[in-house]
């Protein structure tokens, strides 16, 4: 966001920004930042399951699962202009 601003760009006016893995710091920014929080706990656990479902399986199969994230929304974001 600093190096928006040092480029003449307004956050979250001309530009909306996002960030990853929700740092605790990251409500405290100016503006603050729109985060999207992972649940690394929940991918852990699934990465596990996954992994002994391959391990117990014959066929070889690649196998999937989706772990949403929250998105924790602040003021770095805002619409689009109409």
């Amino acid at each position: 966001m600093r190096g928006l601003q040092e480029h003449g760009r307004r956050v979250p006016e001309d530009v909306s920004v996002v960030g990853f893995d929700d740092v605790p710091e990251a409500a405290y920014f100016m503006p603050a930042l729109t985060k999207v929080r992972p649940h690394f706990d929940a991918v852990a656990r699934a990465s596990f399951e996954l992994l002994v479902a391959q391990l117990g399986s014959d066929d070889g199969g690649v196998l999937h699962r989706a772990v949403m994230p929250t998105l924790i929304s602040r003021a770095s974001v805002a619409a689009p202009p109409r």
